[in-house]
């Protein structure tokens, strides 16, 4: 297995390590979330987190549900293992207050310039590294990794590997939820491998991103289904969602930098080095007892990552102020 994922690697360069879940025994909990997506239409489907904002998920169906599952068998992790939750729980990031703070307007202009001399292509699929957080009523929260790769093929097909690995810890073992309970698994664990034929859809996302900011914002819209308009929050999201499932070139990056500019309340935060080691600008919003942490590239203006973390405590879930909700890293 280490030597496939090495193999990968080596034709899609990135910083070692890796996550991702597997399937499990669901509680009651589980079994209302799952029947609930059920009664919903595909195209209004969403992941839900116990007394947030609904977090766009607008994925094919096996990904929501393979999401809930998650996200419920996972906090089921914690107990009966002496692992520490450290293993895999982020913390937040650093950002390093900037004396001459770079506008989005500025990274926007600089963005076009890039794209204007060439830059990247637009390529259908995504690598991401990704932590997400798990709770439940009963059980202290816990967070496991991922890393997945998506490639798409000429005839319309894809695959998709996902990945066991921390790269805040390279080499150690990853924490892992099985049908036998939490264990630890080997980093570079392959926890799924999937092929899927060819897709008929061409709807957001799966149609590709436009290069111009006012479309590219109908595109969001529509790929996040928000009938009602994206406010900076579920922009957020729909930009997660469009980055899950594109790996934007150039001139698509630099159309998303325009849109980003004229978002309110995302405000320039400094300078950050991401955790794959990458330098970046940080831009961030607040709400409703979240932080979101806007990563981007300080000179094609291309995201880098996001992270959310919370802002005020919730006993119920055993969240503290400053822990990652959830934090995803895009490659290409």
């Amino acid at each position: 297995m280490a030597d496939e994922l090495d193999l990968l690697r080596a034709a899609d360069p990135v910083p070692a390590d890796h996550p991702r879940l597997g399937d499990g025994p669901l509680d009651q909990r589980a079994e209302r979330l799952l029947a609930d997506l059920r009664r919903e239409p595909p195209a209004r489907r969403r992941l839900r987190w116990p007394g947030l904002r609904p977090v766009v998920r607008s994925r094919p169906a096996w990904a929501v549900l393979a999401a809930v599952a998650a996200a419920v068998t996972l906090s089921l992790v914690f107990g009966g293992t002496a692992t520490s939750p450290a293993v895999a729980a982020p913390r937040p990031l650093v950002v390093r207050a900037d004396a001459t703070p770079v506008s989005l307007d500025e990274l926007a202009r600089r963005a076009r310039s890039d794209a204007a001399v060439g830059g990247q292509a637009l390529r259908k699929g995504t690598h991401v590294q990704s932590w997400s957080l798990a709770m439940s009523e009963d059980k202290p929260p816990i967070t496991l990794p991922e890393e997945r790769i998506v490639r798409w093929k000429p005839d319309g097909s894809h695959t998709e590997l996902v990945v066991a690995t921390d790269p805040t810890h390279p080499g150690r073992p990853v924490l892992r939820d099985g049908e036998d309970g939490p264990r630890l698994v080997e980093d570079g664990h392959v926890l799924s491998r999937r092929s899927y034929p060819r897709s008929w859809s061409d709807a957001p996302p799966q149609s590709p991103p436009p290069r111009d900011a006012t479309r590219l914002r109908a595109w969001l819209q529509e790929a996040a289904s928000e009938p009602d308009g994206l406010d900076t929050g579920t922009l957020l999201d729909a930009v997660e969602l469009m980055l899950d499932n594109w790996t934007p070139g150039a001139r698509e990056s630099a159309a998303l930098a325009e849109l980003l500019a004229g978002t309110d309340g995302l405000r320039p935060a400094g300078r950050v080095t991401d955790r794959l080691g990458r330098q970046g600008l940080a831009y961030s919003y607040e709400e409703r007892g979240l932080a979101h942490l806007l990563i981007m590239d300080p000179r094609t203006g291309a995201v880098l990552g996001l992270e959310t973390t919370f802002t005020r405590a919730d006993p119920r879930y055993g969240v503290r102020p400053g822990d990652v909700m959830a934090y995803s890293a895009w490659m290409r």
